[in-house]
């Protein structure tokens, strides 16, 4: 009955995971930002709600097909592009969904997602200081130059943004999820969500749409020109 069981969380989750995949590509095929020679996706985002949803390990599945799928179909930037977005998406899905496992709660996953922007950006720096130079034809000095004024501010707002996602979305979708089979619920108070929860939820959706409307605005007014 338990071997049942189990199988049958199994092929929710690979169900799911699969799901996931389908709907970050969507994302990176149809909502895309240039900047420059680099690109503003919202892919991250999908990927990181796997890896909160159904554990890190799932998240790690998406976050390596999502870019090989792009590599084989869409990408322009080749095997260079393909490394830097796979490096970018394990390390964000990875670092917030080891830190939710252990902590599985919102401050949890705040944490995570807090966590995960400024790793996701730190590595993304070292990233382009080894792989870049290839990319562009340039040296290495040439990538550092371009650090402060366009990397460094590109990659910390696109981790932004896609954290800021991850809170605005994360609630619905995980609601939705439960009504299908494919989550188990949660304990509600007296069968309906507690007040002090409508009113942090309320709150979490207004500073998300704060953060992504900041982060879109300095994309499109800053980065751009």
């Amino acid at each position: 009955m338990y071997q049942k069981k189990d199988s049958a969380i199994r092929i929710k989750k690979m169900t799911a995971t699969a799901m996931f995949c389908a709907l970050a590509y969507a994302c990176l095929y149809f909502i895309k930002i240039p900047v420059g020679f680099l690109t503003l996706d919202v892919k991250d985002a999908l990927i990181i709600l796997c890896s909160l949803l159904f554990g890190p390990w799932y998240g790690l599945i998406v976050a390596v097909i999502v870019p090989f799928l792009e590599l084989i179909t869409i990408s322009g930037t080749g095997v260079y592009g393909f490394i830097m977005n796979a490096l970018s998406s394990v390390t964000f899905s990875l670092t917030a969904g080891l830190i939710y496992r252990y902590k599985k709660s919102m401050t949890g996953a705040i944490i995570g997602l807090c966590s995960g922007v400024f790793v996701v950006t730190a590595v993304m720096m070292l990233a382009n200081l080894f792989i870049t130079p290839y990319y562009i034809g340039g040296s290495v000095a040439d990538v550092a130059a371009m650090i402060p004024k366009v990397l460094l501010p590109f990659n910390l707002v696109k981790a932004i943004l896609n954290a800021a996602l991850v809170l605005l979305l994360y609630k619905p979708l995980s609601r939705l999820l439960k009504r299908i089979g494919f989550l188990t619920s949660v304990v509600k108070y007296g069968g309906r969500e507690h007040p002090a929860g409508r009113v942090r939820s309320i709150w979490i959706t207004v500073v998300s749409l704060a953060v992504i409307a900041a982060s879109l605005a300095v994309i499109f007014f800053v980065l751009k020109k």
